[in-house]
């Protein structure tokens, strides 16, 4: 799960995080009223969607203005920032082409920068713990950083055992150029982020960037977290920071029932049991020539109920030309997968292509149900049997 800029922050703050003064406005009444609490006389108004590169993103109403984080110099550019950002759609390259609308904004004090650092704190599964990822260029795309100049990247390790210790904090400073009080400022701050990291069960916290200021004090003047969505049962007070306004409707559909279900950019739906297995499909998918519109798993226990349940997801994306149900019925019975499917293409007006292969326990009776359904399903005898016919159907649909 996703959350806001200024959300994270507000959770950062709770654990002794230095950051900027600022808050949350929903008009440009609000970000005027918020902007005079605030020191000045710069402020720095920024858009609230969940995305990156919102200061290099631009305004599809206005391609050739300013990008989504704006510093300015009066309360009157404050007001007319907000006026122009609120309701608009921002375009990054995390958005695509439809962008995202702005419908909240992050005002914020002004900060004089003397250097941009990035930080982090993810989970590493090939060693199973917290990683911190650091470096010196902060303010940029950590994956070009690692492309381009991967020596100025700095890894480590903490060992779930024991925890963080402040000589970590210490010895990545000096990896980043830090001297002085910002030495133990950076491993203080390290600390907070990973007591955070480990009590609110988060999958990523990123500090992009992290500065240094004309003072020298060390300060988070950006934040990103993440929390693994297998852990939100514990914590209904982040539940509760959902924005279901930057989610596709199409996901949150799929949540309700227990369906593992991400929107692709291509034209063959895929319905399968399995994440490895929807991950296989989607491969073969586009070996033989096509690309997935989805990755949906439905799951080793799944019902009669949620397969329809995912049938109907898939066929309410308009870009969706033919549909592969792949299954592998070992704790799934290939009879509950053949009869959703049945009465989820009776339904909805099955008006695609249908491919389906079965597999597994109680093969021959899905088979059976699907066959004497009356509907146009076609039957794949193997998983590339079931590609190349999908495929080959969508295009003769052309």
């Amino acid at each position: 799960m996703n959350i806001h800029e200024y959300q994270s922050k507000s959770l950062l703050a709770k654990y002794g995080v230095p950051l900027l003064k600022g808050g949350v406005a929903y008009t440009p009444a609000e970000a005027l009223d918020v902007a005079k609490a605030l020191p000045g006389p710069v402020f720095v108004v920024k858009s609230q969607i969940h995305a990156g590169g919102r200061g290099k993103g631009r305004f599809k109403n206005d391609p050739n203005g300013k990008g989504g984080v704006r510093v300015v110099k009066s309360l009157d550019e404050v007001g007319a920032s907000a006026t122009a950002m609120l309701g608009a759609d921002l375009v990054t390259k995390q958005t695509g082409p439809a962008g995202r609308t702005v419908k909240r904004l992050y005002v914020e004090a002004g900060c004089d920068i003397k250097r941009e650092l990035y930080l982090s704190l993810l989970v590493d599964r090939a060693s199973g713990r917290v990683a911190v990822i650091a470096s010196t260029e902060g303010g940029m795309d950590i994956e070009q950083v690692a492309a381009d100049q991967p020596e100025k990247i700095v890894k480590h390790a903490i060992d779930p055992v024991t925890g963080y210790q402040s000589f970590q904090g210490r010895k990545i400073a000096f990896a980043l150029g830090l001297s002085g009080k910002q030495v133990g400022a950076f491993a203080s701050l390290l600390g907070a982020l990973y007591r955070a990291f480990a009590e609110l069960d988060c999958s990523l916290i990123e500090i992009n960037p992290l500065v240094v200021t004309g003072a020298g004090d060390v300060i988070a003047l950006d934040a990103k977290m993440n929390f693994d969505d297998n852990a939100l049962y514990r914590h209904a007070e982040l539940e509760k920071l959902r924005d279901e306004d930057e989610e596709d409707p199409a996901e949150i559909e799929a949540g309700k029932y227990a369906l593992n279900y991400v929107k692709l950019d291509g034209a063959i739906g895929c319905m399968v049991n399995g994440a490895g297995l929807a991950m296989a499909t989607m491969d073969i998918i586009k070996l033989y020539g096509a690309e997935p519109a989805n990755f949906l798993d439905v799951g080793g226990g799944a019902t009669k109920e949620r397969v329809t349940a995912a049938f109907k997801i898939i066929l309410k994306d308009p870009n969706v030309e033919g549909i592969l149900v792949n299954i592998f019925g070992g704790i799934m019975r290939c009879d509950v997968i053949a009869e959703g499917v049945v009465a989820a293409a009776r339904e909805v007006n099955l008006h695609v292509p249908l491919v389906v292969r079965l597999e597994g326990t109680n093969v021959e009776l899905g088979k059976k149900i699907l066959k004497e359904s009356g509907l146009k399903i076609v039957s794949a005898e193997n998983l590339a049997d079931a590609a190349e016919k999908i495929v080959k159907a969508v295009k003769e649909s052309d």
